[in-house]
């Protein structure tokens, strides 16, 4: 079958394996077949890191094993979703620790990716949270580790995009809240040094996320709408619904072009009348704004979209920011999705993605020209001592790859050691040189 990441680039013809327990999932791992194979989700990173000659399926592992109402730590499979987790623990009076844009990813890919949220500069990623694994490995079966057993094969699953093993189960601690409704304060920034001073300003608030217009220029290179949040604690502990709204078809790509989106941005920043303004809302529109449109990387066509996503050191934000955002204004690409959010301190992980720094991700649909724009703007976050997240790329060179992940060398060590290179490849890994 034809699978893709959500950017729908690249495809790959792959077998997709469906086991229905971890005993199953051991029979895989020993039959000896010579192509190699990836485990997947839900699909949702977006572009080859889950693509593979065969992909086991982590659908059906997906169930609830023990929850300690005291402590909040949960012990689940890891095919589950977060959307589940959600539908099931809000109305009891808990949230998850951390969580990306979606809901609608695994346990296990959060794990394999190291997600992070809004809320990074003061709780970290996802497996900050985490307090133990089992993982199906090549050479010894299943395998429990944690910061204190078996550590290095810990960290280096933790963000190691599956390349360690399947990872079946995950303990982590869920936080307690009061309302599944959100305090939040949108400010209005009239440029990206004015964001920037915003973020530093707010740091202390749990959430915070900004909105940027990357077409602006000039005096309002940057403008942005920055977006607070807090755990409300009055109101209602219920989940949130899926959304009606579905995309049905690939949209026309010419629908998506510089004057679109320009009047987008426009419209989109001036719908913000005040300077500052408060509001509550549930935690659906304001963690996940777009699961409400089902099937919405179709907007960007047939031949799909990739999210260009990258980290700068806190020292040098603001000047590395402003020349990517002069570069892509200048080349006229702008994206509808252009979210800038403040990074904490790193973990130890060994292919985590973040650092103490600023992080942007756009989405740009794909057309000729872009990957060489791309490449310029890899140039430039070398140059200020950036990187670029694994789980949203597409096209990342070894060489990019090898120079901004340090660790990269001591991660493939793990992956020798309990035989992950002799069966655990996805395209991105052949491509990165891992």
């Amino acid at each position: 079958m034809e699978l893709s990441g959500w950017g729908k680039y690249p495809t790959s013809e792959s077998q997709a394996i469906n086991p229905y327990c971890t005993s199953d999932v051991l029979k895989i791992l020993s039959d000896n077949s010579p192509s190699t194979l990836i485990a997947r989700g839900l699909g949702r990173s977006y572009g080859d890191s889950s693509l593979a000659p065969r992909v086991i399926n982590t659908a059906y592992l997906d169930h609830f094993i023990h929850f300690d109402e005291v402590t909040g730590l949960l012990n689940c499979y890891a095919g589950i979703s977060l959307a589940e987790i959600l539908n099931v623990f809000v109305p009891k009076g808990w949230f998850l620790p951390v969580t990306p844009g979606t809901k609608f990813v695994t346990v296990g890919g959060a794990i394999a990716s190291d997600v992070h949220g809004k809320n990074h500069h003061l709780e970290g990623s996802f497996t900050d949270h985490v307090t133990s694994l089992k993982i199906a490995t090549a050479s010894e079966g299943i395998i429990e580790c944690s910061r204190e057993l078996h550590p290095e094969l810990f960290s280096a699953t933790c963000g190691g995009m599956g390349l360690t093993g399947v990872i079946l189960e995950a303990t982590f601690k869920l936080k307690p809240i009061q309302s599944s409704y959100i305090n939040e304060t949108t400010i209005k920034a009239r440029n990206l040094e004015e964001a920037m001073e915003l973020f530093e300003e707010y740091q202390n608030r749990t959430y915070s996320v900004a909105w940027i217009d990357c077409l602006s220029t000039g005096k309002a290179l940057g403008r942005s709408l920055l977006m607070l949040g807090e755990h409300a604690t009055k109101g209602t502990l219920k989940s949130g619904k899926s959304g009606k709204v579905a995309i049905p078809i690939d949209m026309p790509s010419l629908l998506l072009n510089q004057y679109t989106i320009q009047a987008f941005n426009t419209l989109y920043y001036h719908r913000v009348t005040k300077k500052q303004s408060d509001h509550i809302v549930h935690y659906e529109p304001f963690f996940y704004p777009l699961d409400g449109i089902h099937q919405w990387n179709r907007l960007y066509g047939k031949n799909g979209f990739t999210q260009y996503q990258f980290v700068l050191p806190k020292e040098a934000g603001l000047t590395g920011m402003t020349s990517i955002l002069k570069r892509i204004a200048q080349s006229k690409r702008g994206s509808f999705l252009a979210v800038l959010k403040s990074f904490g301190k790193g973990n130890d992980n060994y292919l985590s993605f973040p650092i103490e720094g600023y992080t942007l991700a756009l989405d740009f649909k794909l057309e000729r020209g872009l990957f060489k724009l791309l490449g310029e703007l890899d140039k430039i976050i070398l140059d200020y001592g950036g990187r670029l997240y694994l789980t949203k790329d597409a096209r990342m060179s070894e060489d990019m790859f090898k120079e901004s992940y340090p660790e990269w060398e001591r991660f493939m060590d793990i992956r020798t050691r309990y035989g992950a290179d002799q069966i655990f490849h996805s395209l991105q890994a052949q491509r990165l040189g891992l």
